[in-house]
C-alpha cells in the first residue's frame, strides 16, 4: 500500500491523504495519472521525504507528498 499526501491545489476535489494499491514496477506516473494531475505541476515530488523525480520505482509501503508551484507576496 502506497500513502500518497496531496498539498495546497492538489487537494481541490480531492482528499489530503490517499491510499492506493502497490503495484512491482509502479512510479510516480502511475499515481498521478488516474488524480489527472499533469506531470508539468508539479513542482515537489517526495518519496518517503526524500526528492525523487516521477520515474522512481516506488516500494510498497512508500509515503509520497506532491506539491504543487506556490507562488505568494
Amino acid at each position: 500500500m502506497l500513502e500518497v499526501r496531496l498539498f495546497a491545489t492538489f487537494r481541490e476535489g480531492r482528499d489530503k491523504i490517499l491510499f492506493m494499491e502497490h503495484k512491482p514496477g509502479m512510479t510516480g506516473y502511475d499515481i498521478i495519472t488516474p488524480l489527472a494531475i499533469p506531470e508539468e505541476e508539479i513542482a515537489i515530488f517526495l518519496v518517503d521525504g526524500r526528492h525523487s523525480r516521477l520515474n522512481t520505482v516506488l516500494e510498497d509501503g512508500s509515503v509520497l507528498a506532491l506539491f504543487p508551484p506556490v507562488g505568494g507576496g
